[in-house]
């Protein structure tokens, strides 16, 4: 009788609790791979995950590393202090579109900007999921949510904030990367950065980034599958997918050598 192998079995750094989210969602996923790169890195016993407010707020039941639950928008903020206090740790936040980019912004920004040496993993679904499908700063122009029931109106409302563009400008960021879930050659991309960000934060090369493109079939008011279709055909064309800043692959050691190079002509800025 053939020895019988283990092929595929749930990762360590995830508790066995039955997950919350609806069919079709990316966030079970995410974590998942999250997990995973936990493990594979050997520092589950050093990891300190930041829950937020939105579908992930009960994140804390489903990691079994450390957790701890943030007001909503402020999981930089905490992750910054745990970081600071702990530096040898594994620090990540983990946060949608509305909790991130509207409530939190000024934290995501600040985080960033002063080269925080934290990870954080961004699910951008175009609206907020747990508060019923409201219009979030990363829904897209003419799309209908509970509070744009005539599709977002970008005279009145504003265009959506490309988060990844946006911070790549600071000098504080080591890495951001733009990925999907929706088919496994995906999964396995969105796992490399992951991968990727926690090794940076772990080299203290710099605040790290990972924007996860993702689906809200529920208040999408569709189908898992055709979920997909639709973020296919309009999200990514608005979002796309890629690699926006890596200071090693530019050959920088880290963001404050990167910094200096940007700022090498001003005499103050490369003041030792």
């Amino acid at each position: 009788m053939a020895e019988e192998k283990v092929v595929f079995q749930r990762p360590g750094a995830l508790t066995d609790a039955v997950t919350n989210y609806c069919p079709g969602c990316g966030h079970g996923i995410v974590q998942r791979l999250v997990a995973e790169v936990i493990d594979e890195l050997g520092v589950e016993g050093t990891s300190v995950g930041v829950a937020p407010v939105g579908c992930a707020v009960m994140a804390y039941d489903f990691f079994s590393c450390d957790m701890i639950e943030a007001a909503h928008g402020r999981a930089p903020a905490v992750a910054t202090a745990v970081k600071r206090v702990h530096p040898e740790n594994l620090v990540f936040s983990y946060q949608g579109d509305g909790d991130l980019a509207s409530i939190g912004m000024a934290e995501t920004v600040h985080a960033a900007t002063r080269g925080e040496k934290i990870t954080v993993i961004f699910i951008n679904n175009a609206i907020y999921g747990m508060t019923g499908g409201q219009m979030a700063p990363t829904s897209l122009p003419n799309q209908i949510t509970q509070t744009s029931p005539y599709g977002r109106d970008v005279h009145a409302a504003g265009f959506p904030i490309r988060v990844s563009e946006m911070l790549r400008e600071l000098d504080g960021v080591a890495y951001i990367e733009r990925v999907t879930v929706d088919k496994p050659a995906n999964v396995r991309k969105a796992k490399k950065a992951i991968r990727k960000a926690f090794e940076y934060q772990l080299e203290g090369v710099g605040y790290t980034f990972v924007e996860v493109v993702s689906t809200c079939p529920t208040n999408w008011g569709m189908n898992p599958q055709k979920s997909f279709e639709w973020m296919r055909e309009n999200m990514l064309p608005y979002y796309p997918l890629g690699v926006y800043k890596d200071v090693k692959a530019e050959g920088f050691a880290d963001v404050y050598e990167a910094a200096a190079a940007r700022a090498a002509e001003c005499p103050i800025a490369n003041k030792e």
